[in-house]
C-alpha cells in the first residue's frame, strides 16, 4: 500500500525502516522525520505523517513484544506516546493555518 504519494513510499518500506532503526537502538525515539531521513527522503506535504505515526506505534509494539523486554515497559511507553498524541493531537493540528510561514 502506498503511504506517501509525494515520495512514492510504501507501507512495507516504512515498516522495514522502523525495524532497521529499532535493531540499531531498541529504545530510540522514532518519529516520521527520522524514518524519512533514513529513507533519504523528506516530508513534502506531510499529509502522510499521521499514518506514519500509527505505523511507528504498531511496528514498535510488535517489535518489543517479540523481544525479551518487560511487558510493563512496553505498555507504559506506548500508552505515553498515545497520550502525547491525544494531548497535542495530530488530527487537531493537521493542515497549516494562515500565516504559518516565518516572516
Amino acid at each position: 500500500m502506498l503511504i506517501c504519494h509525494c515520495n512514492l513510499i510504501t507501507q512495507r518500506e516504512i515498516e522495514d525502516t522502523i525495524i532497521e532503526l529499532l535493531d540499531r537502538d531498541p529504545w530510540s525515539l522514532i518519529v516520521p522525520a527520522k524514518v524519512y531521513h533514513t529513507l533519504q527522503k523528506r516530508g513534502r506535504c506531510c499529509g502522510c505523517f499521521p499514518n506514519v505515526v500509527e505505523t511507528i506505534i504498531r511496528v514498535t509494539e510488535a517489535y518489543h513484544a517479540r523481544t525479551e523486554a518487560s511487558g510493563v515497559d512496553i505498555v507504559s511507553h506506548m500508552d505515553r506516546v498515545r497520550e502525547l498524541r491525544v494531548q497535542f493531537g495530530s488530527r487537531i493540528n493537521e493542515g497549516r493555518k494562515t500565516g504559518h510561514r516565518a516572516a
